[in-house]
């Protein structure tokens, strides 16, 4: 599988982690989107016509959202990622589109510059984290470890993940946080975790 790919784009990270939790190789194609903008050429736009990152080849066919291109991988490579029994995953799925939107978004303005209300995005982006907040403390009440009521992480926790871990890079804290904290330490802790710039792999030192 052939992915076209910008390392500090969040969708993108969101797919090299989920392949690497997976155990699924891809064959990179970098991309070059700031201040490159590779991804408005015309060789480009013929294969994706929406001209978003990140794009999956597998064989012949060609997933241009990174959602799908999450359960594209799941279906294919582990199923209990993607519990279809479980609606509330499409309502995470919601919340980690709606966090790239604020939290994704102030941290590339931040960032790289992008055009944007950074100050209304963080406050969207704040309301968010403060849900996700308070979801997963109860959830650690009742015994659990994830977005979603199973032992097991899901797509959900990936597409969350990739926002809320460099938040900080969009001014964002998660000081205040500890149950989100904790969660994303339980990610950077999964077999096979890919790291990207900000979002560092666990210390070995560092308590389970």
């Amino acid at each position: 599988m052939i992915l076209y790919d910008a390392h500090h784009l969040a969708p993108c990270y969101a797919v090299r982690l989920l392949a690497g939790l997976l155990g699924v190789p891809l064959t990179l194609a970098p991309m070059d989107v700031y201040p490159g903008h590779d991804d408005q050429t015309d060789a480009f736009l013929d294969l994706a016509p929406a001209g978003r990152l990140p794009v999956l080849i597998d064989g012949d066919r060609v997933l241009g959202d990174w959602q799908e291109i999450l359960a594209h991988l799941a279906l294919g490579h582990g199923p209990a990622w993607f519990p279809a029994d479980k609606p509330a995953l499409i309502g995470w799925l919601g919340l980690a589109r709606d966090l790239g939107g604020s939290a994704g978004l102030a941290r590339m303005i931040d960032t790289f510059g992008a055009a944007g209300d950074a100050a209304a995005a963080r406050a969207e982006a704040d309301r968010l984290l403060d849900h996700a907040e308070r979801h997963l403390w109860f959830a650690e009440r009742a015994g659990g470890q994830w977005l979603l009521p199973r032992p097991t992480p899901t797509i959900a926790d990936v597409g969350c993940f990739v926002f809320i871990a460099p938040c900080e890079d969009g001014g964002l804290s998660l000081r205040d946080r500890p149950a989100l904290r904790r969660w994303c330490d339980r990610v950077r802790f999964l077999p096979g975790f890919v790291a990207m710039s900000g979002v560092f792999p666990p210390m070995a030192n560092t308590p389970r």
